[in-house]
């Protein structure tokens, strides 16, 4: 999910620690304890970093290692030890490690809720995973949880009376989600049987409203859901075998595009000077358009003049990946 997020459900999850009466009563451990959950939420996507060095770097390594089984078990210790060390509570470390594991799992645990997937499973796997129920931000959640801790901070509810409520109300509220996406997934099944070998949902903000992908044999068809209801709206073949296509492959940012996109279209375009050939991963089509994805430009020979991974498109714009 979105960084606002990631940090408002941290310090939610600090306050439901507070069911156990010793974060309420020992000195300095609240404040530790809401520190360890408000950084562990956050902490596996200390991997943006290195978007300052390029896109290519971060799409390459963004939600894949710092989001691993064994990071599950790594950043809670990075995070407690120093945090009980600060505050004076190293006799409580293991509570404080426990709570951070959940801070850091559920963080895991949303972005696998997401389309844009995460390297969950390794180094069992590299596959990227992805169960494409909630978008990148999801305003029932953070209303949810804002309201709690609003309430919480400001007009002094309990911690202990509250977040259990937040937090089983989340838990229904995903799993109503989930329940809905998949009846929405048979519906445009049983619609498109006939042309469609698979399907995939990309959530909108509300129920009932995204956009899909069917794939056939020879090509991917795009649609939009309408209060649930499928619309087609265009269409995109797979493969390409021309020299050119073959010719980018050795390129970096395509080898990282590859690495991670899943329903690949590439198109060729022919000028005085050479190619320009642009890869585009179709999950992620907006408005009869394909904003994510790489273009090469090749001259005559086919050699690689210079290539660009982007995303083209603005951050409110869906698809919300």
């Amino acid at each position: 999910m979105d960084t606002a997020s990631h940090l408002l459900f941290g310090a939610t999850l600090g306050g439901l620690a507070f069911l156990h009466p010793e974060v309420a009563a020992q000195p300095g451990l609240p404040q530790a304890m809401l520190l360890c959950t408000v950084v562990g939420s956050h902490a596996p996507d200390f991997d943006t970093i290195v978007r300052l060095k390029s896109y290519r770097h971060y799409l390459r390594y963004h939600r894949g290692v710092t989001h691993s089984l064994p990071a599950l078990g790594i950043w809670p210790a990075l995070i407690a030890l120093p945090a009980a060390w600060a505050f004076g509570v190293l006799e409580s470390f293991w509570l404080l490690y426990l709570w951070t594991f959940g801070a850091v799992v559920l963080h895991v645990f949303l972005d696998w809720l997401n389309v844009y997937g995460v390297q969950c499973f390794r180094p069992l796997n590299r596959r990227w995973h992805h169960l494409d129920i909630l978008p990148l931000f999801d305003p029932f959640l953070f209303t949810l949880h804002t309201a709690g801790l609003a309430g919480w901070l400001l007009a002094g509810w309990r911690a202990a009376a509250v977040f259990p409520v937040i937090y089983a109300a989340s838990c229904v509220y995903v799993l109503l989600r989930m329940l809905y996406q998949r009846r929405l997934l048979r519906r445009i099944r049983s619609e498109y049987e006939a042309e469609a070998a698979a399907v995939q949902l990309v959530p909108g903000l509300i129920w009932g409203w995204g956009q899909f992908l069917l794939e056939t044999e020879q090509e991917y068809r795009t649609g939009s859901l309408l209060r649930g209801r499928g619309v087609l709206e265009g269409a995109y073949p797979k493969g390409n075998g021309h020299p050119a296509v073959e010719a980018t492959l050795g390129g970096d940012s395509v080898r990282t595009f590859l690495g991670f996109a899943e329903k690949v279209h590439v198109s060729i375009s022919e000028g005085q000077d050479g190619f320009l050939v642009q890869w585009r991963d179709v999950r992620f089509w907006h408005n009869s358009k394909l904003p994510f994805g790489v273009d090469v430009k090749l001259d005559s020979e086919l050699r690689i003049m210079r290539e660009r991974l982007y995303w083209n498109k603005k951050a409110w714009d869906p698809p919300y990946v």
